[in-house]
């Protein structure tokens, strides 16, 4: 059809529309419906898309709540201007000389708290040498399987306390003119000694105690049964030669590692210093 004769301002598209528009809808050609047959403008099929769409945009609404503050609470926290960590780092220094606070380790040694005095046991004649109950049960039947064995493992020194260890470093020390590095190598500063823990023991060999604390000990009776038996009690050498800490080898001294408690007080200390 073409635009001759058409009424002014009626296209050729709006005529060809006017012709069907006394026709029902399904006998209209499909080439001009404005809205398939069986549907109107508000048809069940559109209102499931617009179902669709609002649940959707409540999905996402929902979704959002959820995820945005947890996006905000892992998030890195702001780095803080220098001046303002300043005094946190100064802080921890004067705690640290004010002795609230410990160092991972001191002159390779590392810190130990001091055994109570209720929990401590005489293993020595004199009732002088001292260790944590567990211990001291362990030492005296490690000591009796020694004995049948002809062998004598003499206790020569237990617990202490932190202020028999700094007279034990300092004195020495002042005594023999040894600067604080060569000092630690061969005692421990005081708080950073394993015998404050009531679990270390320096032993000797009754039939040479020329060889006491000395590295010749390696060479007695008493070192040899130790070697091959401590285990089974439970007890193990601190120092051995080329040890992590770099402390001077120490063939006397033994510490017991048979419960929760004195494992946990000794690999733990040695963990956190890693």
């Amino acid at each position: 059809m073409n635009n001759a004769g058409l009424p002014p301002g009626l296209s050729q598209e709006s005529a060809e529309l006017s012709d069907f528009a006394d026709l029902p809808l399904s006998d209209i050609p499909e080439a001009v419906r404005e809205v398939p047959v069986g549907e109107t403008a508000s048809s069940p099929r559109q209102g499931k898309l617009l179902l669709a769409f609002s649940t959707g945009s409540v999905a996402l609404l929902v979704l959002g709540l959820w995820l945005v503050p947890r996006l905000l609470q892992a998030a890195p926290a702001p780095i803080e201007p220098l001046e303002n960590t300043a005094p946190q780092i100064m802080g921890k220094a004067i705690a640290l000389f004010n002795g609230e606070q410990q160092p991972a380790s001191l002159l390779n040694h590392l810190p130990y708290s001091e055994a109570s005095r209720a929990e401590l046991k005489p293993v020595s004649p004199d009732g002088q040498i001292l260790l944590q109950q567990a211990a001291a049960a362990k030492f005296q039947q490690m000591v009796a399987a020694a004995k049948a064995d002809g062998i004598i493992l003499a206790p020569l020194s237990g617990f202490r306390s932190m202020a028999e260890q700094e007279r034990i470093f300092f004195e020495v020390k002042a005594k023999r003119g040894q600067d604080p590095e060569k000092r630690a190598e061969v005692s421990a500063p005081p708080g950073y000694s394993e015998h404050h823990t009531g679990y270390a023991i320096d032993i000797g060999d009754g039939n040479r105690p020329a060889t006491d604390l000395q590295t010749s000990f390696d060479t007695t009776a008493a070192y040899r049964w130790l070697k091959q038996n401590a285990a089974f009690y439970s007890f193990e050498l601190s120092f051995p030669k080329n040890n992590p800490m770099g402390v001077s080898y120490e063939p006397w001294h033994w510490r017991f590692v048979g419960d929760r408690a004195s494992l946990e007080t000794f690999y733990r200390a040695r963990e956190a210093d890693q």
